[in-house]
């Protein structure tokens, strides 16, 4: 079942990339008592990931956080490493980059695709969400293939 506007996220571990290194952390704590923007791409380092999505989160953080986002944070199935080593390159300073390297919480969520066709395995499917206190308050998925919706100008409308 895919989560719902509305629903509460499902409690799995993650870990965040910081500068000491990957930091376990679980998806109940890291939502816990704050408005977080989070969104999800198949892939650090692909395409589409690298030139619009990642960017789009870059380029409006500040605007986000004055509309009352406190957190910004971007997952996909991909170690900790590679999340933060995206993330360094992406210049992105105000975006948590939070590794679901086992894919659990893209499964958790529904959330999953196949992109074996790629060599990549199952994958978090592109999406971005608004979530209060852990709980779902905007959801945006993507098409298979489309860039249309998860963008950080989206949930900047929907605030």
């Amino acid at each position: 079942m895919t989560i719902s506007i509305g629903d509460k996220l499902p409690e799995t571990s993650l870990s965040l990339a910081t500068p000491e290194g990957p930091v376990p952390v679980s998806s109940k704590d890291y939502f816990a008592g704050k408005t977080v923007a989070l969104f999800a791409v198949p892939g650090a380092f692909t395409p589409t990931c690298s030139a619009r999505h990642l960017p789009s989160f870059v380029e409006k953080a500040d605007d986000l956080k004055a509309k009352g986002v406190d957190k910004i944070a971007a997952t996909s199935v991909n170690d900790a490493f590679v999340m933060g080593a995206w993330g360094n390159q992406a210049g992105s300073e105000d975006i948590d980059m939070l590794a679901d390297g086992n894919g659990e919480f893209a499964k958790a969520l529904g959330l999953t695709m196949d992109a074996s066709g790629f060599g990549m395995g199952t994958r978090s499917q592109r999406y971005s969400m608004l979530v209060e206190d852990g709980v779902v308050k905007q959801l945006n998925v993507e098409a298979p293939g489309a860039y249309e919706v998860s963008g950080a100008e989206t949930l900047l409308s929907q605030l």
